[in-house]
């Protein structure tokens, strides 16, 4: 029986495919990482899963056979009609299939999970677009992204401006690193299969959401400071890190989501 490497390859021969690594183009060879990012997904035969950036969908096929509903956001338009081909005997009328860019593209309003490869580029942008520009935030996230990137979101110790939105609106985890030779062609980099299990409401009440956005970007935006040179020198910033008990010395990494939570509580109450 074919392997899923040799079958990938021999569909991208077959039809003259290059694949455009500017656009992320990696596409999963691995059978084992493939059956991990499912499992790990916890699909049921009822959800309705958002895969970005499917390529010819050697994912997409593997999501067809357990959910409800699969919608894939797909921005080349030469892959279009081959995911069509490459998943044809799984298609059905619960399948949609948009040429679109999925960070302008409006994710739905009723319950769903997000289950992608995705290039690896987009991973600020697309978790900024889901928890915050979307009407209704995933239930989950099931992503493979780059090692250094899953690392860094799960952090509790060295964190920055995407450890504290994701662990704002979710609890992460990471649940394997993935090898360069999972992939056709091989990235220059290690990857991770990152889940994350959102909230039904972020930490932050809505009141003090862009007072946090707007103090964790002067923090994170000299991140060698101490808080005292950055957050102390606002207008009542000395104040509001005393009412929070946070002692200015620290630096921006240091602080925790609940940290960052009660500071911005304190800016408000200013």
């Amino acid at each position: 029986m074919e392997n899923l490497k040799d079958e990938i390859r021999q569909f991208c021969k077959s039809h003259h495919l290059h694949l455009n690594t500017d656009l992320g183009q990696h596409f999963l060879i691995d059978e084992d990482v493939l059956a991990s990012i499912v499992a790990a997904a916890h699909i049921k035969k009822d959800d309705h899963i958002v895969e970005i950036g499917p390529g010819i969908g050697v994912l997409t096929r593997e999501l067809l056979k357990c959910a409800g509903a699969v919608t894939a956001i797909e921005l080349d338009a030469r892959l279009i009609p081959l995911l069509k081909e490459f998943t044809a005997p799984l298609l059905t009328s619960h399948f949609l299939l948009l040429n679109a860019n999925a960070l302008t593209t409006a994710l739905p309003s009723t319950p769903y999970k997000i289950v992608a490869n995705i290039p690896y580029h987009i991973t600020s942008p697309l978790l900024r677009h889901a928890f915050l520009e979307s009407a209704l935030p995933p239930t989950t996230m099931t992503l493979l992204i780059q090692r250094e990137v899953a690392e860094k979101i799960c952090s509790q110790k060295d964190r920055g401006m995407l450890t504290i939105l994701v662990q704002l609106f979710g609890d992460p985890h990471i649940v394997r690193h993935v090898p360069a030779a999972s992939f056709l062609p091989p990235p220059k980099v290690e990857s991770s299969v990152l889940h994350i299990n959102c909230f039904d409401e972020p930490k932050a009440p809505p009141r003090v959401l862009g007072e946090m956005f707007r103090l964790t970007k002067i923090g994170f935006g000299q991140k060698r400071k101490m808080l005292s040179n950055t957050i102390g020198a606002l207008p009542e910033g000395d104040t509001m890190l005393k009412k929070a008990n946070i002692d200015p010395q620290r630096r921006p990494q240091t602080l925790s989501v609940e940290e960052w939570v009660q500071l911005s509580e304190c800016s408000v109450e200013e």
